[in-house]
């Protein structure tokens, strides 16, 4: 039998962190453990609600957010609140798979399209790697609003 996984980010923020990441993926914000959303309905103001319900005080309501595949097939992302600041590269990132089928000029033009969309929500372009053949289709190195790199590929 195999493991599912679930992806961990360590933040300041994570309830920004992951609406950043809930629109550069197109995931959801589950709702509340016990609370059954009506359609439409925002599942962080449901959770606010829940928290002030449960007797959460409110320093402590920002601990922590997460984000889950609406198609049930991607891993569910947790994002956790840490006092730390972000101190060197990751060691593991994830690649943003965008343009992954198509090639050339044809690829870094909707790598670049997509890179406009996530600066619009708050990202960083940190580098443009052209395509070289036969080892690399090209790509772009980007950083989330807390620091934390990732790929568009």
């Amino acid at each position: 039998m195999s493991s599912t996984i679930q992806i961990t980010f360590d933040a300041h923020d994570p309830r920004a962190l992951s609406q950043f990441w809930r629109d550069v993926l197109g995931y959801v914000h589950p709702g509340p453990p016990g609370v059954r959303l009506e359609p439409g309905a925002d599942p962080l103001a449901a959770w606010d609600e829940f928290l002030e319900t449960s007797g959460v005080p409110e320093e402590r309501r920002n601990s922590a957010s997460a984000l889950e595949d609406p198609d049930g097939s991607g891993p569910r992302i947790f994002f956790q609140q840490v006092p730390e600041d972000k101190a060197a590269k990751n060691r593991v990132h994830l690649d943003v798979r965008t343009a992954s089928e198509l090639r050339g000029e044809e690829r870094m033009d909707a790598l670049e399209a997509e890179c406009a969309r996530l600066l619009a929500l708050g990202a960083t372009r940190l580098a443009r790697h052209e395509p070289e053949a036969p080892t690399s289709i090209g790509f772009i190195v980007m950083a989330d609003p807390e620091g934390n790199e990732f790929c568009l590929d």
